[in-house]
């Protein structure tokens, strides 16, 4: 399959545009402002803690720290991801230029794949930025590298399965704000499940709960790599390509 040259391509329109440095931008900004409130907040509660030896037993860096960053960068991923996603098809369509792709000798998978994989390496960089973040937490303190490895994997598989979802609803319009607004209503119901679980009780609490994304985050963030919810990312990515390629080979036959 000819992903190589959909891949190189994508990431030159990436980089040509000015989507990729505002999205960019706006991410490392408001996770900047959110590691400082929280490692300040920490700050204040280790020297109020020399005072109180009860309090500062309490007292983690791990999880005073880095968990509730990993908590709050998975939601601004709720709100940033769609816009990296919304165009991959959108525009094609838009423009006209997806019938030209789709006759090419490139099969319909590879396009997909490579387009994919292009998203996937541009969010990997934006995260891969924010490593500062608990580089500077142990030049401090003693960090517990376990928990920050896990909440870092989570982080990418959650990515990935949102940059699936996005580029299925890419290939469902030729309007990238449609794009992204139907991405972002269907990760937010995925995101919103595990509340309602509570209430329901019973069988469909646990598939409400099992459906959850925001359920399955939380063991990463704790530290513990759990096989189910390391599967329950993968098969939600793929399930949301397989839809996507559906998409796709419906168009071929249609055009």
């Amino acid at each position: 399959m000819k992903v190589w040259p959909i891949f190189k391509k994508e990431m030159r329109l990436y980089f040509t545009s000015p989507v990729a440095y505002v999205v960019v931008m706006i991410f490392l900004l408001i996770a900047g402002y959110f590691f400082y409130s929280i490692f300040a907040f920490f700050t204040l509660a280790s020297m109020q803690s020399a005072m109180n030896p009860a309090m500062a037993r309490d007292l983690n860096v791990t999880d005073s720290v880095m968990r509730p960053l990993f908590s709050n960068v998975s939601v601004i991923l709720l709100l940033l991801l769609p816009l990296l996603t919304m165009r991959l098809f959108a525009e094609e369509r838009r423009s006209g230029t997806i019938e030209l792709l789709l006759t090419f000798p490139v099969r319909d998978g590879a396009v997909l794949i490579g387009k994919y994989l292009a998203a996937f390496a541009l969010y990997a960089v934006m995260l891969g930025l924010t490593v500062l973040y608990p580089g500077i937490v142990a030049y401090f303190a003693r960090l517990e590298t376990g928990p920050v490895f896990t909440g870092y994997l989570g982080l990418l598989l959650m990515g990935a399965a949102f940059i699936a979802v996005g580029i299925f609803t890419s290939s469902l319009t030729e309007n990238q704000i449609v794009a992204a607004i139907t991405t972002f209503g269907t990760l937010l119901i995925f995101w919103i499940l595990g509340w309602s679980a509570d209430y329901a009780g019973g069988a469909v609490g646990r598939v409400l709960q099992h459906l959850s994304i925001l359920e399955h985050n939380e063991s990463f963030a704790k530290g513990v790599l759990d096989t189910k919810d390391i599967i329950y990312y993968l098969n939600f990515t793929i399930l949301a390509l397989f839809l996507a390629l559906r998409s796709l080979e419906a168009r071929r036959w249609k055009g």
